[in-house]
């Protein structure tokens, strides 16, 4: 499932809040074991993936670098 994450800092045009939010999507079902995860954990799983795509986007808006975009 993880191997579908693809790198996402330093590219031009930046990542949008939609690849963001796939990558953390792939992460949490990567963690979770769930492609879907059943009624009772949906809330926690969709909790868990809005944090992680939080905190990638607080990452990526921190990150610097010298490089040539991508």
């Amino acid at each position: 499932m993880c191997r579908s994450i693809k790198t996402l800092h330093n590219f031009q045009p930046p990542a949008t809040d939609d690849e963001i939010r796939a990558s953390s999507l792939q992460f949490v079902r990567k963690l979770s074991g769930f492609t879907k995860p059943s009624k009772a954990n949906e809330v926690a799983f969709n909790r868990a993936v809005d944090h992680v795509a939080q905190a990638a986007r607080e990452l990526l808006d921190s990150l610097v670098t010298k490089a040539d975009a991508r």
